[in-house]
């Protein structure tokens, strides 16, 4: 009953799901917080837009007023101050325009201008969490490979204690030999306890580069990834990349946004046109009193309009504009210097990438050699142990050398597919 209940329990919990680096990073660019706040902030900057165009339109509204007056006012009628209670409504619509003001029309240019900036901000968003996703997936294999080189070593010394103590039991070996063997695996043991831990810690770093909460996962390699890339030849291929990068393109629309806020500073300097138009009337009558106007009649006897149009020259403003644009011309001093940082440090990202992938193919191909000479010595050494030509001891560490080979290989040949993927990032 329990082994039937015990297969139902299998069959009804979830299979943990694998996912290569693409998946992760698919996952990671369509979820990642850091991206939607970029994705909103490009919504904000077309209701900017918005906004700086609306400038350019008249603005109107209307309101009506209900009013009592008791004691001491003007009347209305013949516009003497009298001693009456009284009702006064008022009625108005009113529309200001400003017909020409240089600065709106910079500011929709600076709100367009913002808006390639952070549409570049955003796609700098999308490769600083890629290029975190990367990091940690492959410092999770890497942690996951040598845990499975520690379980193969402990694996192996188990069965060499096993086949060692019966070889004593016949005086074949020594029972030193034993004692050597079980050092080492507690030895072994430990690191695989630490190995283990570093594993765990590994795979919640990645989940939180995914921003991915619950851990239903896990992490594998795409066995079909490429080691070789291609473009180095290019002599300009640093600065290529540099100069297609996000963060380079961000910093030349911010410069080009410092400098149109010069031009708006500039603005101060120059002339404004304003025109109006108001429509009002109003109705007024004595409190207690019997009126023979009705209400229709005094509303169209008191009826008004106003045009007016207005120049306003800019004389003397205490010196504000012309602190402004001085300002204004620092902030495109101090954001040029900020290119000159996003350039330096993309150069050097970049080269530090490029170095290596070049180092880490190098050294993998230097790896794989030395990996078939350690299975050599290895399937030699074990000939040797099992006709009793080498002590347990001496077996231990050879086999040791060619799993602590293969997991170097793995090690390198992971470098070189993550430095693969970070300079793709960059493209």
């Amino acid at each position: 009953m329990k082994k039937l209940f015990f297969i139902l329990l299998i069959n009804f919990l979830p299979a943990q799901q694998t996912w290569d680096l693409q998946q992760c990073l698919d996952y990671a660019v369509a979820n990642h917080p850091l991206i939607k706040q970029a994705t909103i902030t490009i919504q904000k900057s077309d209701r900017h837009i918005s906004a700086a165009k609306g400038l350019l339109l008249p603005s109107a509204d209307a309101g009506i007023s209900h009013n009592y007056s008791f004691g001491s006012t003007i009347n209305q009628s013949n516009n003497q101050r009298e001693a009456l209670n009284a009702q006064y409504d008022q009625f108005y619509v009113q529309a200001d325009w400003e017909l020409f003001n240089w600065r709106n029309f910079l500011n929709i240019s600076l709100s367009k201008i913002n808006k390639e900036t952070v549409t570049y901000r955003q796609k700098q968003a999308e490769n600083e969490v890629k290029l975190n996703v990367i990091q940690t997936f492959f410092a999770y294999q890497n942690a996951k490979s040598w845990l499975e080189v520690l379980e193969t070593q402990i694996s192996g010394i188990q069965e060499q204690i096993s086949r060692t103590e019966k070889e004593v039991e016949i005086g074949n070996r020594p029972k030193s030999d034993i004692y050597d063997i079980k050092a080492n695996l507690g030895t072994l043991q430990e690191q695989w306890v630490s190995a283990k831990n570093q594993r765990d810690i590994s795979k919640i770093n990645l989940l939180n580069a995914l921003s991915f909460r619950n851990d239903t996962l896990d992490f594998v390699m795409n066995d079909k990834e490429k080691l070789i890339y291609s473009g180095f030849e290019n002599p300009d291929f640093v600065q290529n990349l540099m100069e297609k990068n996000p963060a380079y393109l961000a910093i030349k629309e911010e410069i080009k946004a410092q400098e149109k806020s010069v031009d708006i500073a500039k603005s101060g300097y120059l002339p404004t046109l304003n025109g109006s138009y108001s429509w009002s009337s109003f109705y007024n009558k004595t409190l207690g009193q019997n009126t023979s106007d009705i209400f229709s009649e005094q509303f169209r006897q008191n009826k008004n309009q106003q045009v007016s149009l207005g120049l306003n020259i800019p004389v003397f403003n205490k010196f504000q504009t012309k602190n402004n644009v001085e300002i204004a011309k620092l902030n495109v001093i101090n954001t040029n210097f900020e290119k000159e940082i996003v350039t330096n440090n993309l150069l050097q990202s970049i080269n530090s990438i490029k170095a290596q992938f070049l180092n880490a193919q190098e050294k993998y191909e230097l790896l794989k050699a030395n990996f078939e000479n350690q299975k050599l010595s290895f399937q030699k050494s074990e000939e040797k142990y099992k006709e009793g030509l080498m002590d347990a001891y001496t077996f231990f560490l050879v086999r040791n050398g060619w799993l602590q080979a293969n997991y170097n290989l793995i090690l390198s040949k992971n470098e070189v597919l993550q430095q693969t993927e970070l300079l793709k990032v960059f493209e």
